[in-house]
């Protein structure tokens, strides 16, 4: 499919649209003017209301679909119909508490979970003032109308990016008093109004001398950006400049099993290692940086981890190009935002595509980039949808029907842009051969 670039009178558009089963998919629409796509097609727009989104999980309950939206610099959650995705729907907005960012979400066996820290963008964000912080605990057994069911406290800033992947644990990036960043606590909610942290981890740097001092990651983050991704009895974690892999066996003392430092050579005001991915059939991770042009290029890469006490990088994705016919040489013309910020990874939840074989990724202001990674040595892009103006991504959910949503934070198209990618299809997963360490002689002439 050639890359192209269409446009069509007015906004972006959203035509009206009849329900189909989801193994029909609904035709595609013409591109908005300034957006421009490779083997993805554009299925609807929508602005939330004009709230801003960040971070989108999805649930399903009595046959329909949802999709929910955490507000970035808004305070509280979007809950959208999403069971015809070419006719998205807000149908409810959950207020949140006042200066305090609510940008995360996880859901996982019927609870939702909300991560919140102290607030530093929005119009009410005052840093004379109090704000709340920690996770809140949701009920969604009505999944238009979410029900407080607890809150976890950090004694701190609050939390960030947190995962729950069902059962009795939840793992948080916390950022409690004592530490100069975001760290690892493992939060047992098995009663959701009652959760009480069972154990903690961060490295040795992260500790402050004073246990009772505030944490320093305010007004920027450091340490762990998180989630915690966790598979079987190990973490993995992105802490700041390097992978960290723990030993979580005996959830009430985590153990260090490696790490693998990234910076240097990336250097990062934030993280170099932002997301971590897991692909336990292929014993493989992928990892990526947070940055923008002023950082140099983004850190994205996969990692072997068949040995967990030896992590290596296996390869780097290449950068994203522009499309010809564009007006940019590079993306750091369009937007200095251009890093990779995250990728569709919640695969935890059934109602996401795990394929071991394709990643979509969010770019800054090169947006939804498509890749085919069956040779984890060798990952290509296959497609992308970049929207118009300075807009682009920074969330990105693809369902099982084969629907692609990515959240846009920018003041262009602030919203959630609905897509799905249509080329062809990755060949299977590839084993990754190993190959011997050692250098063969010079050949003598």
């Amino acid at each position: 499919m050639r890359t192209i670039q269409r446009a069509f009178g007015g906004a972006v558009a959203l035509m009206a649209a009849v329900f189909l089963p989801c193994s029909v998919y609904p035709q595609a629409r013409p591109l908005p003017p300034g957006a421009y796509a490779k083997n993805v097609e554009y299925v609807s727009f929508t602005n939330l209301g004009s709230r801003n989104p960040f971070k989108i999980s999805i649930h399903q309950a009595n046959g329909r679909w949802y999709l929910y939206a955490a507000g970035d610099n808004e305070r509280g959650w979007s809950v959208l119909d999403i069971t015809s995705p070419a006719d998205p729907s807000v149908v409810n907005w959950v207020p949140g508490p006042a200066n305090t960012n609510t940008g995360q979400v996880d859901i996982a066996e019927g609870i939702m979970i909300t991560p919140m820290a102290r607030a530093r963008a929005g119009s009410d964000t005052d840093p004379t003032k109090p704000w709340e912080e920690g996770v809140m605990l949701w009920s969604l057994a009505d999944p238009v109308h979410p029900k407080l069911l607890g809150q976890y406290k950090t004694g701190g800033l609050g939390a960030h990016r947190s995962g729950y992947y069902g059962g009795r644990y939840m793992y948080v990036s916390g950022a409690p008093k004592g530490y100069r960043g975001y760290i690892f606590q493992i939060v047992d909610i098995s009663d959701p109004a009652h959760p009480f942290e069972v154990s903690r981890w961060a490295p040795p740097e992260l500790e402050l001398s004073d246990e009772n001092a505030m944490n320093t990651a305010w007004p920027i983050g450091h340490g762990l950006h998180g989630p915690p991704v966790v598979v079987g009895n190990v973490a993995y974690l992105g802490f700041h400049h390097k992978l960290v892999i723990l030993d979580i066996s005996d959830v009430r003392y985590p153990k260090p099993i490696s790490e693998l430092s990234f910076d240097p050579p990336f250097t990062f005001r934030l993280f170099a290692v932002h997301t971590v991915v897991a692909f336990p059939n292929r014993k493989i991770l992928y990892t990526n940086s947070e940055g923008g042009c002023a950082d140099g290029p983004s850190q994205v890469s996969f990692i072997d981890v068949s040995d967990w006490a030896k992590p290596r990088v296996l390869s780097y994705f290449p950068a994203p190009e522009p499309p010809p016919g564009s007006p940019w040489r590079n993306f750091c013309e369009k937007s200095p935002g251009v890093g990779v910020h995250n990728v569709s990874m919640l695969f935890h939840n059934p109602l996401v595509d795990r394929s071991d074989n394709i990643l979509y990724s969010a770019y800054g202001s090169a947006g939804l980039r498509v890749f085919d990674i069956s040779d984890a040595r060798l990952p290509r892009e296959i497609g992308f949808f970049v929207p118009p103006g300075r807009g682009g991504g920074s969330d990105v959910i693809a369902d099982t029907r084969g629907y692609i949503y990515m959240s846009d934070r920018s003041q262009a198209s602030p919203g959630i842009w609905i897509l799905r990618y249509s080329g062809p299809k990755p060949g299977p997963a590839i084993p990754v051969q190993q190959y011997p360490n050692t250098i063969a002689a010079p050949t003598s002439r």
